[in-house]
């Protein structure tokens, strides 16, 4: 097995890391800068314990790599950027090479699906960083992440199994799951809180910002359930972290915010449609009010097309506002 990593930044460029790192045959695709960097240079990978350069074979784009029978895609873009990687994937691969989305929300499963006949969802819980052309960075100190994995809608096979027993030897923890997708909207309620730390800072403090928080969870919560939409339980989520994700710092490398304020923080595109979006889709679809949601992906948008930074939110006023919305 091979693995190609398409969107080689803080999440991607980590897993692609670590499988080099552990002898596996990788092959990292990124875009601009961050791609010229490791084409000619190597993927910095700095971590609590070791800052080293990587010479992972790197390409611009799909049709660059020499594909084969045995690869098996990870793909680690933004969901913004999901349908027009799957247009370029599918060109250059065919329909029948297995991805697996290494991504957060829950559409991206979907989309792929409209293209390839082997899909795969990845439940993805990596404190992980890309600020810098040609540098990720991994925060945690005992296993770098947890990637739990399963086909989509369900069931497991022997892509799965590969795929987690090759990342399980190259210091993360996976799992095969037959129900990654419970997992995934799990996951999806603990991002509802992303465009608020991105824009509030990650000086904020959680009296500030938890009620901000609980109030779009508790929208989420409503949307499920009338959708019929049974994630995994809070206990559940606690109990598969456990303490596999343990921070510790990075020599020379300070630690920002998740992965929304990253992208403010590079000025590049968020993913809030797809986030705090797909409650509000499923509001609209199922006939469950969610204006919080909807308000913040609306303020979202207009922030990151205004080039705003983290920061620049006074959460309390937010909140304030989120409330009267929400009535």
């Amino acid at each position: 097995m091979r693995v190609i990593v398409i969107g080689a930044g803080a999440i991607g460029g980590t897993i692609g890391a670590r499988l080099h790192q552990a002898g596996y045959d990788v092959g990292l695709v990124a875009r601009g800068r961050h791609g010229e960097v490791i084409a000619e240079q190597g993927l910095t990978f700095a971590t609590p314990h070791e800052r080293v350069t990587l010479p992972i074979p790197a390409y611009a784009r799909p049709h660059e790599v020499p594909w084969r029978d045995d690869d098996v895609v990870v793909l680690a873009t933004k969901s913004q950027d999901t349908e027009a990687a799957a247009g370029d994937l599918v060109a250059a691969a065919g329909p029948d090479v297995p991805v697996v989305s290494a991504q957060n929300g829950v559409a991206n499963e979907q989309a792929l699906s409209r293209w390839f006949g082997h899909v795969h969802g990845m439940c993805v819980m990596m404190p992980t960083a890309h600020l810098e052309p040609g540098v990720v960075i991994a925060h945690s100190a005992a296993a770098t992440g947890i990637l739990d994995l399963g086909r989509f809608p369900d069931g497991v096979d022997e892509v799965d199994e590969a795929l987690a027993g090759a990342l399980r030897a190259s210091h993360i923890e996976s799992e095969p799951r037959p129900d990654i997708m419970r997992w995934k909207y799990r996951k999806l309620l603990n991002n509802l809180g992303n465009a608020v730390q991105a824009l509030c800072g990650t000086g904020a403090e959680w009296r500030a910002i938890g009620p901000v928080w609980e109030l779009l969870v508790a929208e989420a919560e409503q949307v499920f359930a009338a959708a019929a939409i049974d994630p995994v339980t809070e206990a559940e989520d606690d109990a598969r972290r456990g303490d596999h994700l343990q921070l510790q710092p990075v020599a020379g490398e300070e630690r920002g915010g998740g992965s929304t304020w990253q992208s403010l923080q590079r000025g590049s595109g968020v993913e809030t449609d797809y986030l705090n979006g797909e409650i509000a889709l499923l509001g609209r679809r199922y006939g469950v009010p969610t204006p919080a949601n909807a308000r913040v992906q609306t303020l979202m948008r207009a922030a990151a097309a205004g080039g705003a930074r983290p920061g620049s939110w006074d959460p309390d006023a937010r909140l304030t506002e989120l409330r009267s919305y929400a009535g």
